[in-house]
């Protein structure tokens, strides 16, 4: 069993889609426009002109595979509630990925030394996605 993140940017997908290739090297899987499903959209669904919006997308940020859409290309994404971890194997590269993510964004924990992390910070991107980019150091044996 599996759980994957889809996440909606409601008109700005492709901008997220290329903003994660730039800042966390992301590599595209696949990208589907809704002109080119192979069936319509009910009438009254999308915005008029939304033919070039993405439909699904799929792309991978390390061994994880992140599916997106436009969804109902409302132009107002929504991420409250949730924020993705993104586990790196060393400071340099958490610096390099948290910086990436927090350009045009919003930083909520800069990036520090805690109990239970070399390096630790939560960050919102330009598109109000929640980030908490760590270095994971081994737990503690259970007593």
């Amino acid at each position: 069993m599996q759980i994957q993140p889809y996440l909606f940017f409601e008109g700005r997908c492709e901008e997220a889609v290329k903003f994660y290739q730039s800042a966390l090297g992301a590599k595209v899987e696949g990208m589907m426009r809704y002109k080119e499903s192979p069936e319509s959209m009910p009438a009254g669904k999308l915005p008029p002109g939304s033919g070039d919006k993405i439909m699904h997308a799929a792309f991978n940020v390390g061994t994880t595979t992140v599916m997106a859409s436009d969804g109902m290309c409302s132009g107002k994404p929504q991420f409250s509630g949730v924020s993705l971890t993104l586990n790196v194997k060393d400071e340099a590269e958490a610096d390099r990925m948290f910086n990436g993510l927090a350009a045009g964004g919003e930083v909520q924990m800069p990036l520090q030394k805690t109990f239970y992390s070399p390096r630790f910070g939560m960050v919102r991107d330009k598109f109000g996605l929640g980030w908490m980019v760590i270095v994971p150091q081994a737990m503690p044996p259970k007593s």
